[in-house]
């Protein structure tokens, strides 16, 4: 099969486009025909070593595809039947790895390709604005990077639970974008403050929660973006990993609390899992939330979608297509 793996951490450059056997299941697990992988920004930090895998390895957690096989141990699902999950192994790749109980069947209605282009990004914006910080009608929710793949997604969920989403876009072709899912109010952080931005649009009060996945250059503006006791949620390190921050600034600024949530912790058990990707495909079969797929790469073109990732050039979800 071809596949991409890495030898060595470093820029996309290290990205390696090779044959390599195909991988059989272990206990537990089943095989996967990959119809499409999902980009997403954990890849660049495993390919750069900020998040650190044993080398060499093939990127890639979030696929879909059919069941090509099944290990040892494995009962409930059977070869030919359409998965996806946000947890596999080596997804960059023709054939790969999950653990059986990481899957999720794909509705008829639902076109795999859709499949693998929500579930990392979809289920990370269900647990945001579901359980990390469940939002409530009324309540004012500020989304960093809103036209980016989670983004886009993080506004309509906040609109569907009624809250007022304030979005936060670097150019006016990303605002577009953000005003189509429904943000209520577009801040090009670019060209202003968007901490004095968003005390204006809330009268002085500030935000209830900022859902953050910028990062190092933001961190400081969303904490002086809160209400007192509001919610500074940094699950994202698009710009860098945010630095060590005293727990007595949370209190000088308001009695903030602030989380650092990743997906793992909130798909943990196959019924949580099976929650929140049920939500998504119900809510894209009947037109809810529209998943925006912007460019599709090759595999063999794996290099070229990191550097657009990492050079902010995509807006939506980016696929890479074995």
């Amino acid at each position: 099969m071809q596949a991409i793996r890495v030898h060595t951490t470093g820029g996309p450059e290290v990205l390696s486009y090779e044959t390599l056997p195909v991988p059989e299941p272990g206990p537990d697990q089943v095989r996967i025909k990959v119809a499409a992988t999902g980009l997403n920004f954990i890849e660049t930090y495993h390919r750069s070593g900020l998040y650190q895998l044993p080398l060499p390895f093939i990127p890639g957690s979030e696929f879909a595809g059919t069941i090509d096989a099944a290990g040892a141990g494995v009962t409930g699902w059977v070869p030919g039947e359409r998965v996806a999950t946000a947890a596999g192994i080596g997804g960059y790749a023709e054939y790969a790895l999950a653990p059986a109980a990481k899957l999720v069947r794909v509705p008829d209605t639902i076109d795999l390709k859709l499949a693998a282009a929500v579930m990392l990004q979809g289920c990370t914006a269900h647990y945001l604005t579901h359980s990390t910080y469940p939002l409530r009608a009324g309540e004012t929710c500020v989304v960093t990077a809103a036209a980016g793949g989670v983004g886009l997604l993080l506004v309509q969920m906040a609109k569907r639970l009624g809250a007022r989403v304030l979005g936060l876009v670097s150019n006016e072709a990303k605002a577009a974008l953000a005003r189509e899912a429904g943000a209520d109010a577009v801040i090009l952080y670019s060209q202003e403050r968007f901490d004095q931005r968003v005390r204006e649009l809330t009268d002085g009060r500030g935000a209830d929660v900022v859902y953050d996945s910028v990062g190092r250059s933001t961190w400081e503006q969303t904490l002086d973006s809160l209400r007192p006791r509001g919610y500074a949620v940094f699950f994202g390190n698009a710009s860098g990993p945010v630095p060590a921050i005293e727990p007595l600034l949370l209190s000088t600024k308001g009695s903030l609390f602030m989380t650092r949530p990743t997906l793992v912790n909130y798909i943990a058990t196959p019924e949580e899992l099976a929650w929140r990707a049920g939500d998504l495909f119900n809510w894209m079969a009947s037109g809810e939330i529209k998943v925006r797929v912007e460019r599709e790469y090759p595999l063999r073109e794996a290099t070229a979608a990191h550097q657009a990732l990492e050079g902010r050039q995509t807006t939506g979800k980016v696929l890479i297509i074995p």
